[in-house]
């Protein structure tokens, strides 16, 4: 998902926006969030994606896939199972 990210120049945005270079205007930052977050919505799967739909920004949406994803939990190891 980040080389996808990379690849759109879209990567910043899961830093969050206070983040992101100061360079950037306010609608170029707006337009990297929206890109970012529609690229992670086209990559994930239905039951993931109901996960992490009432997330507003990519960022969001990045640290919620990593607390679904990266925990060694009982529950995250039979979700891989899955």
């Amino acid at each position: 998902m980040q080389a996808v990210l990379t690849q759109q120049k879209c990567v910043e945005a899961l830093k969050g926006e206070v983040a992101m270079p100061a360079s950037l205007t306010q609608a170029e930052k707006r337009e990297m969030i929206d890109k970012a977050k529609s690229a992670i919505v086209l990559c994930l799967g239905d039951k993931v994606l109901r996960d992490v739909a009432r997330e507003a920004t990519a960022a969001l949406m990045w640290a919620k896939l990593e607390s679904l994803y990266m925990t060694k939990s009982l529950a995250h190891r039979q979700l891989l199972k899955q």
